[in-house]
């Protein structure tokens, strides 16, 4: 294992005699990845955030609980208690007749064994549409919170990988210097002065 020194602070922007032009470039690309970074990661993250809240909560606003009838016996038997019929839940056609006036169909899951004509409670959006129930508020945050911080890492991950990649080529590019230099100067240290 080789011996590291202490840990000095800011040593990319330290004056150093040995220093070339490509680490202090290299120490801005580092220092300004970073920013871009937290940046566009932070950024990225409460902006998808607020879309999703706002999405949401628009949801509630727009979508409303309407009463259907099953159209046609669901299969399975008829439940003897109650506590079951809510585990059982079978596709049935149901229709409905949405807040302007018109009449919808569709099917949704309704307890095994419905008979037509039994009512059941749909979720329409403002043209009539079935929809799933709307998130609840806290559901709601905690879905906008998961979104907005994976967008905000993948947004994050862009400028982090960029930078990874153009440090790469930086060192790709200054060992090849350390080459040239070496070819250079190597051959002088085998002759001898004097």
């Amino acid at each position: 294992m080789a011996f590291r020194g202490p840990k000095v602070w800011l040593w990319r922007w330290r004056r150093n005699p040995l220093k070339r032009r490509a680490d202090a470039v290299e120490s801005w690309i580092v220092l300004g990845a970073w920013l871009i970074t937290v940046l566009a990661g932070v950024l990225a993250g409460l902006t998808a955030t607020q879309s999703v809240e706002h999405e949401l909560a628009q949801e509630r606003v727009d979508w409303r609980p309407v009463v259907a009838l099953v159209t046609q016996d669901a299969p399975g038997a008829a439940p003897a208690n109650s506590s079951r019929a809510s585990s059982e839940l079978v596709w049935a056609k149901v229709r409905w007749t949405a807040t302007d006036g018109s009449a919808h169909s569709g099917q949704i899951r309704v307890p095994s064994g419905s008979a037509i004509g039994t009512p059941v409670t749909v979720w329409t959006d403002p043209r009539g549409h079935l929809v799933t129930k709307p998130a609840t508020a806290s559901q709601a945050q905690l879905r906008a919170i998961l979104i907005g911080t994976l967008l905000g890492l993948g947004a994050a991950a862009v400028p982090l990988v960029s930078a990874r990649a153009l440090r790469g080529r930086l060192e790709r590019r200054r060992m090849e210097q350390w080459d040239e230099e070496w070819a250079r100067f190597g051959p002088l240290w085998g002759r001898k002065t004097g």
